[in-house]
C-alpha cells in the first residue's frame, strides 16, 4: 500500500493493500477500497462508498458526498457502490443515495470527465462517457455505451437508453430511446447513433431495423402503444425488443422528434428516423 504522510485513512475504512493514495485526500471510516484503486490527490471518498477494482480518482474528486437533497440528514444515508476500471477525472462529483435503499449505483468501464456530477439515487450501467461538467439530477437512470456531451444537463428520473448519444449543452426533460442521438436547448432526438452504433458493431441490418422502427414510431401517424405494437410484428429482433422495452417502462414519456437540421447530418439512408 502506498499512502501519502499528508493523507487521511480513517480506522475503519477497509483498503486493499494494493491501493495508491495521493497527498491531503481522505477516506472516511467505512469506506471500502478494492485491489488496483488509484486515488490522486485532494480526493473525499465517504464513509458509505463501495469502491471495486481498478478504479482511478483524480485531484479533488469527491465520491459518496452529502446527497443535495433538502430532505437529507445523515441517519437517512444509503451507499454509493461503484464496479471495477471506472476514471473519475479533477473535480467529479458523486453523490450517496438517500431515499432508495440500494444508494447510488456506478457499474464498470465508465469514464467521467472534469467537473462531472452524478447525483443521488442515480443508476449508471457500464462503458458509458460522461464530457466536462455533464450533470445527472437525481434518480436519473443511465443504461450502458451512452455518450453525454459537455455541459449536459439530465432531468431527475429520466432515463437515457443504451448506445444514445445526448449532444452538448442539453438540457434532458424526458427519456431518450436507446440508439438515438438528441441535442437541444429542451433535447429532441435529431437521428440515430450511427457512429456509435457502428463502433459497437452494430450491423447495416441491424442499423436499417433501428430505423425503421423509429420511423414508425416519430412518424408512422399511430399512437404510441399502437406503434410499438406494428413494429414488433414488422420488425421482430433484438434491437426492436430492446426501444420497446424501453418505452413501455417510461414513467416521464420519450423526447420527441426534432428533425436533422440542427446537426447538419447528411446521411438520409442512416441518421434520421424520418
Amino acid at each position: 500500500m502506498s499512502i501519502h504522510p499528508t493523507a487521511i485513512v480513517e480506522d475503519g475504512a477497509e483498503v486493499h493493500p494494493s491501493v495508491e493514495v495521493g497527498p491531503y485526500s481522505i477516506i472516511e471510516r467505512g469506506a471500502v477500497v478494492g485491489e488496483g484503486c488509484v486515488i490522486a490527490s485532494c480526493v473525499r471518498i465517504g464513509g458509505q462508498t463501495r469502491l471495486g477494482r481498478g478504479n482511478r480518482i483524480d485531484h479533488g474528486a469527491v465520491l459518496g458526498g452529502e446527497p443535495q437533497d433538502l430532505t437529507f440528514t445523515p441517519e437517512r444515508v444509503q451507499p454509493l457502490v461503484i464496479g471495477d476500471h471506472n476514471r473519475f477525472r479533477e473535480g467529479v462529483t458523486v453523490s450517496a443515495g438517500v431515499k432508495d435503499p440500494a444508494g447510488t449505483r456506478i457499474g464498470s468501464h465508465n469514464y467521467l470527465m472534469a467537473q462531472a456530477h452524478v447525483g443521488h439515487d442515480c443508476r449508471v450501467g457500464d462503458h458509458n462517457i460522461f464530457a466536462n461538467a455533464a450533470t445527472l439530477a437525481g434518480h436519473v437512470e443511465l443504461e450502458h455505451h451512452v455518450f453525454l456531451s459537455g455541459q449536459v444537463a439530465v432531468h431527475q428520473f429520466c432515463r437515457i437508453g443504451a448506445y444514445a448519444l445526448v449532444g452538448g449543452v442539453s438540457g434532458v426533460p424526458q427519456d431518450v430511446p436507446p440508439f438515438v442521438i438528441a441535442d437541444g436547448h429542451r433535447a429532441r432526438v435529431v437521428g440515430l447513433n450511427v457512429i456509435g452504433l457502428r463502433r459497437n458493431g452494430f450491423s447495416p441490418a441491424q442499423r436499417q431495423t433501428i430505423k425503421a422502427v423509429y420511423r414508425t414510431i416519430y412518424r408512422g401517424g399511430l399512437r404510441l402503444a399502437e406503434a410499438l405494437v406494428a413494429v414488433e410484428a414488422a420488425h421482430p429482433a433484438p434491437e426492436t425488443r430492446e426501444i420497446v422495452r424501453f418505452i413501455e417502462a417510461s414513467r416521464r414519456g420519450i423526447l420527441s422528434f426534432g428533425g436533422l437540421a440542427s446537426l447538419g447530418r447528411t446521411d438520409p439512408d442512416e441518421s434520421t428516423p424520418a
